[in-house]
């Protein structure tokens, strides 16, 4: 799925985007038909699988009655126009929310919580748990979700077989040694494929690498704890540091590598091994899309020493509006739709179902892993098993505030010196940590 993920807007972006709309007020804004009936109903997504939504929308209303104004936008300006539209009052009742946009649109008071209707919060004993807390916060929840997914570890199975390995690597140290023998061998010159460029995927990388070495962000009282040499992100940091300028087994280009160009690196045969989005093994298994189709495969997260095979996930949630919850009457439709999409459409997961069979999206229900259906279609390219347990120890990110857009950018920089030694790993870290705090304490 193209990245339905996280577009990162600084607070400063955020404000200036609330002046304009406060100015521009609601004449801006008008949808068709009867938009403020109660039986009507106005949702609002970004412009991904719209075919399929429309398809599932369609089902909806012959089942329901009850109408929908359904409307898009693309992805790069979606968090924008939303934000136009909460500050200009436009109808709206139902939204696709990126777990990163959470706290800021909550505490705005532009989402409201689902905690009040039980048809909705039952679904919480069927899905997984990092999917339920990421839609949490300050005590309660905002949504269901419809999409989620987690940073994944995959290896070219030829290439290891022809360097002599049995088996893919369990921890970082072993990667390592197996990209040296690779390396030796000839058979790539930058085994270990880890994109590092300013953008949006940064985060989740950097995070999987920090759970897997046993470390954090912040600690749980949300303060700074990734400058900590013992709990914080230095074991993984220092990991990358001697990756690339010690054992050169990592580009040195890859601070200007993002998350697509690496796909495609990989998918070229230039590598052994690659953290990528969990979805990519579908790109990576087709013939018409990679020269290394058939050969790749996917692993648990390599641990650190005093880490585990834990990696980072994010996920993708319907929520409702403050303006909806307001009247009883559409909020009780409005919760309608957030069950046909996030939950159980006549007994079943369809939307989830149809993401994954349409367009090979990850979904956060235990229950589809069990179905034939999704077994028989993911087995075509990679392995059900190991997709449900790698996702058994997804975390979410424990970074995502109001100030989260603020701080990655200044966190994403100063990883990247310490990667081309402008900078100590500690100096990154601590550089880091410092803005993280005054952030916290400005907010």
């Amino acid at each position: 799925m193209s990245k339905i993920l996280t577009h990162h807007s600084s607070r400063r972006d955020f404000l200036k985007m609330s002046a304009a709309a406060g100015v521009a007020g609601t004449g801006l804004f008008s949808l068709a038909g009867n938009a403020n009936a109660a039986d009507t109903l106005n949702l609002y997504t970004w412009s991904a699988a719209v075919e399929q939504v429309k398809s599932h929308l369609t089902a909806f209303e012959a089942k329901t009655g009850i109408k929908v104004n359904y409307s898009n936008a693309p992805w790069a300006q979606y968090r924008d126009t939303m934000v136009t539209k909460f500050v200009g009052k436009a109808p709206l009742d139902v939204m696709w929310v990126s777990d990163s946009w959470l706290p800021e649109w909550a505490d705005a008071g532009w989402i409201a919580p689902i905690n009040g209707f039980p048809e909705l919060m039952k679904y919480n004993a069927e899905a997984d748990d990092f999917c339920t807390k990421s839609m949490q916060y300050n005590g309660k929840q905002y949504g269901l979700t419809y999409y989620s997914d987690y940073m994944a570890f995959f290896y070219d199975e030829e290439k290891l077989k022809k360097a002599g390995i049995k088996e893919p690597p369990k921890t970082w140290a072993e990667l390592v040694q197996q990209s040296l023998i690779i390396k030796k061998a000839g058979l790539s010159e930058y085994p270990m494929m880890l994109p590092m460029a300013r953008e949006s995927w940064l985060i989740e990388f950097l995070t999987a690498m920090v759970y897997s070495h046993g470390g954090r962000f912040t600690d749980d009282n949300g303060f700074a704890l990734m400058d900590d040499p013992k709990k914080g992100a230095h074991q993984a940091l220092q990991w990358i540091v001697d990756a690339v300028n010690k054992h050169k087994i990592i580009s040195p280009a890859c601070v200007e590598i993002g998350e697509l160009n690496g796909l495609k690196s990989f998918g070229s045969g230039n590598h052994a091994f690659a953290l990528l989005s969990r979805y990519r093994v579908r790109t990576l298994n087709d013939p018409k899309q990679s020269q290394i189709a058939g050969r790749v495969k996917q692993a648990l997260m390599p641990a650190g020493p005093d880490g585990s095979h834990a990696t980072v996930g994010w996920m993708r949630f319907h929520g409702m509006s403050a303006q909806a919850a307001a009247d009883k009457a559409r909020a009780a439709n409005a919760a309608k739709l957030i069950e046909w999409f996030g939950g159980k459409a006549d007994g079943k997961y369809q939307f989830q179902k149809m993401l994954f069979n349409d367009i090979g999206s990850g979904f956060g229900v235990k229950e589809l892993f069990k179905d034939p259906a999704i077994l028989a279609s993911y087995q075509k390219y990679s392995d059900l098993a190991m997709y449900e347990k790698q996702q058994q120890l997804v975390k979410k990110k424990d970074v995502i505030t109001r100030w989260f857009g603020e701080w990655d950018e200044v966190n994403g920089t100063a990883w990247q010196s310490a990667v081309v030694g402008k900078s100590s790993v500690a100096d990154a870290l601590k550089k880091s940590a410092q803005a993280w705090n005054q952030l916290k304490k400005q907010a």
